[in-house]
């Protein structure tokens, strides 16, 4: 996609999350540089209208000082109010399209095989999330709103001085400050595309390359590389620094261009009015109105002058968001398949296969899964069993064949995934509308609940980042409490009691066990203490099923038998 596509369809889909707010900011934009004008004109026409009237006795008693002192006074505080509306407008709506944006760019994501893409490059999504959604207010802020307000300077500027002054200096001074105020950003964006590119890479390597020097400092140094390492971290801060001195240049050129072309307007504004005074077709007060209305219709062009010089880096998170922004949008949720009657999971000639490799990972004829059914599947290392939960659940797509689930699911794996928030907060990740009472029950169901009990602030505790404060037992039971309130009738378990004592494993499965409404599960385990729950027992080996055991058949203990003790 090439970055005009792009720019259009970010801009698209900021005016689908915000229209009325980002059309209200900039039109209250073009409200305030208009009364910022006109109080800039109007003043100089009172001061000099008030200073001749002076003059003479007669024309004094005759001046009225009245109406115009009421307009200045109307201008500064319209001035003032719109002034105020548009940075709470603006700032409102891109903060908060900005965050419909991240939501849009984590459901593009949030795609099978997404997540083992980004466990290789980690940092991308980061940066994705951050930088680049950052750069796209830039479009609006430092574009959009100084663009529309300077067509609104020229505009203004152009009809007074035509109507007050003389049309053709009036046409002149709206065709130069238009030609001159937007062409002049526009040559300046284009010099500034490259730089600006290549800032923001040097950004996102000195950021991967500082966490991976800060996270691997010790497998650096012993592998002997933790040299090489600084050396990369200077080389992409050198980069920046390049960048940096590249696009500071071009704002100060910018600056000197822009004040050059404002000092030409403003003496080209003075040498007219001073022939149309002298030639007596207008006063005093006129000439200094158009003096100052050129001088206030200069200034907001300035602004466009830093959205210039990001334009570029703003392009390029465009054109790199704009794929999975797309992908979101375009994303439906699948209809419910139909299964027969009690049954939650039905599998076809399913074939699974990792990207890149040459053979598939899974091959099943058939798998189906009913309601209440209690199923492990068990097998060595590498059989597959990891790789068949992970299509279940959606993060791995099928290669071939039919994967239907009809129930809602919820997914526990070996790792405990928790957050640096509240007890309260990690819960409610579950179910984001539960209750005080529905959060306690939950952590009374994974017997959580006592030691919550005796915690201070309660729920409210805090959390270290991955569940710091917590033991890992008690990390464990937070765990299943947050899956005890997921409304689900499958449960897929990745060996759910991995890395915890006897005891507390005990406890947890039996807590599983005796979970109210007796959701499914489907458990992937190499110990013995977790598949002795299961009604079922699937024997994998090299992504096939190659058994299929009941409870009270002998080969079913016999498999039992076969799996590492507690």
């Amino acid at each position: 996609m090439n970055r005009h596509a792009a720019l259009r369809q970010v801009l698209a889909l900021f005016f689908a999350e915000r229209r009325r707010g980002l059309l209200g900011g900039a039109g209250l934009a073009a409200l305030t540089v208009a009364a910022g004008i006109g109080l800039l004109g109007l003043s100089g026409w009172f001061v000099t209208a008030t200073a001749l009237a002076g003059a003479s006795a007669t024309a004094a008693w005759a001046f009225d000082i009245f109406a115009p002192g009421a307009g200045v006074r109307l201008l500064a505080l319209g001035r003032t109010a719109s002034r105020y509306g548009e940075r709470l407008v603006t700032h409102d709506a891109t903060l908060a399209v900005l965050a419909g944006l991240r939501e849009r760019l984590f459901r593009g994501w949030a795609a099978p095989q997404a997540a083992r893409q980004l466990l290789a490059r980690p940092a991308r999504l980061l940066f994705r999330l951050t930088a680049d959604i950052d750069a796209l207010d830039s479009l609006y802020l430092r574009v959009l709103v100084p663009a529309v307000a300077g067509l609104a300077s020229a505009t203004v500027t152009g009809l007074a001085v035509g109507h007050w002054v003389h049309p053709a200096l009036g046409g002149a001074l709206a065709a130069l400050l238009l030609g001159v105020g937007l062409g002049l950003p526009w040559y300046i964006a284009r010099r500034a595309d490259r730089p600006a590119r290549r800032r923001a890479h040097a950004i996102e390597a000195l950021r991967a390359r500082t966490v991976d020097l800060v996270a691997g400092h010790t497998t650096l140094l012993m592998a002997g590389r933790l040299p090489a390492q600084q050396a990369a971290v200077r080389a992409a801060d050198a980069r920046q620094a390049e960048a940096d001195d590249q696009l500071n240049r071009l704002d100060g050129h910018t600056g000197l261009a822009l004040g050059i072309t404002g000092s030409l307007l403003l003496a080209g504004t003075l040498v007219a009015a001073a022939a149309a005074v002298e030639a007596g077709r207008i006063g005093l007060p006129l000439a200094a109105l158009a003096v100052l209305m050129v001088l206030g219709a200069i200034e907001p062009f300035a602004a466009l002058r830093r959205g210039a010089l990001e334009l570029g880096r703003s392009a390029m998170a465009a054109r790199r968001l704009a794929p999975r922004l797309a992908q979101a949008d375009a994303a439906e949720p699948p209809p419910v398949p139909a299964l027969p009657p009690g049954h939650l999971l039905q599998a076809e000639a399913l074939v699974l296969r990792h990207p890149g490799a040459a053979r598939p990972a899974v091959q099943l004829d058939r798998l189906v899964l009913q309601a209440g059914e209690r199923v492990a599947v068990i097998g060595p290392s590498g059989s597959g069993k990891s790789t068949l939960l992970a299509a279940i659940a959606g993060e791995l797509a099928p290669a071939a064949g039919r994967l239907q689930v009809a129930a809602p699911l919820a997914l526990l794996t070996q790792r405990t995934e928790l957050f640096q928030d509240s007890l309260r907060d990690n819960l409610r990740l579950a179910a984001p509308r539960a209750t005080e009472a529905e959060l306690r029950q939950a952590l009374h169901a994974a017997g959580l609940l006592a030691h919550v009990d005796t915690l201070p602030a309660g729920l409210d505790t805090p959390l270290g980042e991955g569940g710091l404060g917590l033991s890992g037992g008690q990390q464990r039971r937070l765990a299943l409490a947050r899956l005890l309130l997921r409304p689900a009738r499958l449960w897929l378990l990745d060996e759910p009691t991995e890395g915890v004592d006897a005891a507390t494993a005990a406890d947890i499965l039996q807590r599983l066990s005796d979970a109210p409404g007796r959701p499914a599960w489907l458990m992937a385990t190499h110990l013995r203490r977790e598949a002795a729950h299961a009604d079922r027992l699937l024997v994998m080996h090299a992504g096939r099923i190659t058994a299929d055991l009941h409870r009270g058949q002998p080969a079913f203990r016999a498999a039992l038998d076969t799996l590492r003790p507690d």
